[in-house]
């Protein structure tokens, strides 16, 4: 479709039209893209601001600036949760790192389970060191998802040094954080994280004892 053709879509008052536009988005130039895609990023249907935001990874690369302030703008502001953690999610894919700070408050500022997953898995995408600590904080979260998402974040940034502080949660009572310990001490081949994954290989988890299991194999 042309881009006047996705305009007449994207401006149309029937919900199914904008879904459709903004699946042809993506198929246009990012560069001729873009400006027809930030109207939709305050849209009054959250769904089309939530499909919009979405879509800022990768069509936001063309202009990483602005993108970063519509992506603030929808990260502080929105009054959808998904919409904000979808924010914080472009924000990882772009690699935006300027936004480290935005995305710590927001962490700090929210209770909402939803949203601090959505900044954890975007800082490990961000490949940011500064995200570390905040990952560090993450780790003791009630919520498994969020401890499961630091894991693997943590694993992403690379730094082995952060392997002590992943040890005991080899004792963690969700087996799915187990075996995100298992994947991660397997990418980083620190000599301590040897112990865990003799331990590990023996979980009641076959899942995880064979994560375990392969990890170790690959040490020798």
């Amino acid at each position: 479709m042309t881009p006047q053709e996705i305009q007449t879509l994207l401006t149309s008052d029937n919900f199914s039209d904008q879904i459709r536009g903004l699946n042809h988005l993506r198929n246009l130039d990012p560069a001729l893209a873009f400006p027809l895609l930030k109207p939709l990023l305050n849209d009054p249907n959250p769904r089309i601001r939530y499909a919009a935001v979405s879509q800022l990874d990768p069509i936001g690369a063309v202009n990483p600036r602005e993108s970063l302030e519509l992506l603030r703008e929808r990260l502080f502001n929105d009054s959808e949760i998904d919409v904000q953690s979808a924010a914080a999610d472009a924000i990882g894919g772009l690699k935006l790192t300027e936004a480290y700070p935005d995305l710590e408050q927001a962490y700090r500022n929210t209770q909402d389970w939803l949203l601090q997953m959505s900044i954890v898995a975007t800082l490990g995408e961000m490949g940011d060191p500064r995200g570390a600590e905040l990952l560090k904080t993450a780790l003791s979260s009630p919520q498994s998802l969020i401890r499961t998402a630091a894991i693997g974040a943590l694993g992403d940034l690379g730094d082995a040094s952060i392997v002590p502080l992943l040890l005991p949660l080899a004792e963690d009572e969700d087996w799915q954080v187990r075996y995100r310990l298992a994947l991660t001490l397997g990418q980083l081949p620190a000599p301590e994280g040897l112990a865990a994954l003799e331990r590990l290989s023996q979980d009641e988890a076959e899942q995880v004892a064979a994560t375990a299991r392969e990890a170790l194999a690959a040490r020798v």
